[in-house]
Parts: structure tokens; C-alpha cells; sequence
């Protein structure tokens, strides 16, 4: 059986927030080592999948149901397009600091989950 463009969209964001955890972790690990240009190539990595969001992702939002919730369907659009400015400004900037805290919000703890998690679990079919 084949998955609803909710669920399709849920699955697409979680394996993106994967690819995206994953750059930053091999950064951070650059930067444990003491390797500069590692570290900022995985943050730089980081950003471009953020910010590659926004035009990735548009097919799934297309194929959301036509009788779906506008506010809903306008929220998802919003906060995905937020992903994305905030990398791409992140870019624009060359900041590796912003880079570093793309997806985090000022009071984040270690262990919690970060915004696009939270956005991912307010997902519902």
C-alpha cells in the first residue's frame, strides 16, 4: 500500500534531518580533530541541504491532499520556506556560527529535539 503525500512528506523530512545530522556530525568531528577546513565544509554542507528544502521538497506539498486544512497547508509551506531562508541567509553571511545553529533555537538543550524534529512530529495525516 502505497503511503499518503503526509506520510510521504513526514518520511522525506525525517530522512533529510538525517542527511543534514549527519554533515553536522562528521563537522563536529572535524572540528574535535582540530581540522578547520572540515569542519567548515560540513557546516557549509549542513547549510546547502537546509537550504535546499524549500525547492526539494516542493513536489511533496504538491501532491498534499486539495481538500486539506489552508491553514495547515500554509503552515507546512511556511515553515518549511523558514528552513530554507535561514540556511540561505546562513550562506549569504559565510557564518559558521549561524550554520552551526541552524535548526536550533536560543535555549536548546542537548538531547532535546531540535526545530525540525518538532516540525516533523506536528506532522499528522
Amino acid at each position: 500500500m502505497s503511503a499518503t503525500p503526509c506520510a510521504a512528506l513526514r518520511e522525506w523530512l525525517e530522512q533529510r534531518h538525517a542527511v543534514v545530522m549527519a554533515a553536522e556530525g562528521r563537522a563536529l568531528a572535524c572540528l574535535e580533530k582540530g581540522d578547520l577546513p572540515g569542519h567548515a565544509e560540513g557546516m557549509h554542507e549542513k547549510a546547502r541541504l537546509l537550504a535546499a528544502i524549500k525547492e526539494d521538497v516542493a513536489p511533496l506539498l504538491e501532491a498534499l491532499p486539495a481538500d486539506m486544512d489552508a491553514q495547515e497547508r500554509e503552515r507546512l509551506h511556511h515553515r518549511l520556506r523558514a528552513f530554507s531562508a535561514s540556511a540561505n541567509n546562513a550562506l549569504r553571511l559565510d557564518s559558521l556560527f549561524y550554520m552551526s545553529a541552524l535548526l536550533y533555537p536560543e535555549d536548546h538543550k542537548p538531547g532535546q529535539p531540535d526545530d525540525m524534529q518538532v516540525f516533523i512530529a506536528s506532522l499528522t495525516d
